[in-house]
């Protein structure tokens, strides 16, 4: 089914819907934390001003609803999923807020700031350099994610719960992401725990980047152990292949479990999964996205 796209003028837009619902698209929102960006809101058939709807704010955007735009033709299939999941009564209602990333600025904004701060100095130096050095830099500008954060909870978030009919509260509020983006909604829910009432974290890339001597992964299972929020209000979910990039995970998921373990969480809000022979790519991310999503947005 071909995606209908449609742009936000401040507050109309224009009415076309299809079986899967309708796509809202701000081409450029302006921000004073973060580079302007697209921003994609998926809104279910029969969307409704007198129903209230749960939220899920997900990274990387251009890579939900429309494999057309993509560089390798793949997408999640989220509005397929979510339309499949809600006609059949499995989660509640909610729209989905897909935040583009800038090329140039994902790993900046997707990198937890507050574990690569953790670094001494020189290690912090040492690990620019080093991405810097490579065909296409990772680090375009100094670690933001801090600032990212700040524009999806003080700007994007007041943005979405003015123009649309949604439920404000934390209990209805989540973020997902994969790989670096998996990474920055681990974080977002700690930095942010009365903002975000679940994260659903995929293929999560914990070893930040490739480089020598690796600690970046263990700052942020140090990270994790201060500031992962309490159970009883909070859901989460891992998960993994085994196949490309995702071959590395697991050894650094086992040790993030040992963690959330340690905090209290079970299996009422706590998912952690194994996907042997999938790899590191949206179609397979695609593939298993209604487990999450049901975890989270269960009725």
């Amino acid at each position: 089914m071909k995606k209908i796209l449609l742009v936000l003028f401040w507050g109309s837009f224009l009415n076309a819907f299809s079986q899967n619902g309708q796509v809202v698209r701000i081409d450029t929102l302006s921000s004073k934390f973060v580079e302007k960006r697209t921003i994609d809101i998926w809104l279910p058939e029969n969307y409704s001003t007198k129903k209230k709807y749960a939220v899920l704010y997900m990274h990387d955007g251009q890579m939900l609803f429309d494999s057309t735009k993509n560089w390798n033709h793949q997408e999640w299939q989220v509005d397929e999923t979510l339309s499949r999941l809600i006609a059949e009564k499995k989660v509640r209602d909610c729209i989905v807020v897909g935040i583009w990333n800038r090329n140039e600025f994902r790993h900046s904004e997707y990198f937890p700031q507050k574990p690569f701060e953790s670094l001494s100095q020189g290690q912090q130096d040492s690990i620019y350099k080093a991405t810097r050095g490579r065909t296409q830099a990772l680090f375009a500008q100094k670690i933001q994610s801090d600032n990212y954060l700040k524009f999806i909870v003080n700007e994007l978030k007041p943005f979405v719960d003015r123009q649309f009919s949604t439920h404000k509260d934390q209990k209805n509020t989540f973020i997902a992401g994969s790989s670096m983006g998996g990474l920055i909604s681990m974080y977002a829910i700690c930095e942010y725990p009365e903002v975000f009432g679940g994260a659903a974290c995929l293929s999560t890339h914990w070893i930040g980047t490739f480089f020598p001597n690796n600690t970046i992964p263990d700052t942020f299972l140090n990270y994790l152990k201060k500031h992962l929020p309490v159970s009883s209000s909070h859901k989460l979910y891992f998960d993994y292949g085994t196949a490309t990039l995702d071959a590395y995970y697991p050894p650094y998921q086992k040790k993030a479990d040992e963690v959330i373990q340690s905090k209290g969480y079970s299996a009422e809000n706590w998912i952690t999964k194994e996907f042997v022979g999938e790899d590191h790519s949206e179609k397979a991310w695609g593939k298993r996205f209604w487990i999450p999503i049901t975890f989270l947005l269960k009725k």
